[in-house]
């Protein structure tokens, strides 16, 4: 358990979830970053992802983003890393704090997301299967491959967690799935925004999957 409120430096990348008990990788390689991360090392080994609302420099920040722990890191002959974060719970940006650091820290409000710690209640079997229906046509759809055996065999939080982190959406749509109370209203999300973009032929972005 980590405390209600602390002191986070941020890692905004659009597109790019991270939800509690779930692990993203992360390639390391802009030299502020590479910063953040020695310095997580030498700490609490906790770097908070939060989405960038826009393009500026620097980006106004979505309100919400996920704390992660460093699970994994490889550093490489350049400088760059290779790391793991594992998400820890959501939190709520109070406030960005001025600081000396060329990467930037926000103090993280936790208050509100205390059902983060626990675990999910499990979906129902009309919506599991709506899920993986839904998936099915769109990653047929996208001309992707799947090894939809090995999708089966994940539980549901996995499932929906990991469809939200890989599926190719604008990053409002991204943000609504990080903000979801719950998997069963993220998986509903989940299957709105397929349909819709089914609907529409395709969808915004590149044509590989992030």
């Amino acid at each position: 358990m980590i405390a209600t409120r602390l002191r986070v430096p941020i890692f905004p990348l659009a597109g790019a979830l991270l939800f509690p008990r779930a692990q993203l990788p992360l390639h390391i390689f802009e030299p502020r970053y590479r910063m953040m991360v020695r310095d997580a090392l030498r700490g609490e080994q906790l770097i908070a992802m939060v989405q960038p609302r826009d393009e500026r420099e620097p980006p106004a920040l979505f309100e919400i983003g996920c704390i992660g722990r460093i699970v994994g890191s490889e550093e490489l002959g350049d400088g760059r890393y290779n790391i793991v974060l594992e998400g820890i719970g959501r939190f709520r940006i109070a406030a960005e704090v001025e600081v000396s650091t060329p990467y930037r820290q926000v103090d993280a409000d936790r208050t509100g997301f205390d059902r983060d710690e626990g675990e999910e209640e499990p979906l129902g079997i009309a919506q599991r299967a709506e899920l993986e229906r839904e998936s099915r046509l769109y990653a047929d759809a996208l001309g992707y491959a799947v090894d939809w055996q090995a999708v089966g065999r994940l539980d549901d939080e996995m499932l929906v967690n990991g469809i939200a982190q890989i599926v190719p959406l604008d990053v409002g749509s991204k943000q609504a799935l990080l903000e979801a109370e719950d998997i069963a209203t993220r998986a509903d999300l989940l299957v709105q925004f397929m349909q819709f973009q089914r609907m529409l032929g395709g969808r915004d972005g590149s044509d590989t999957l992030q």
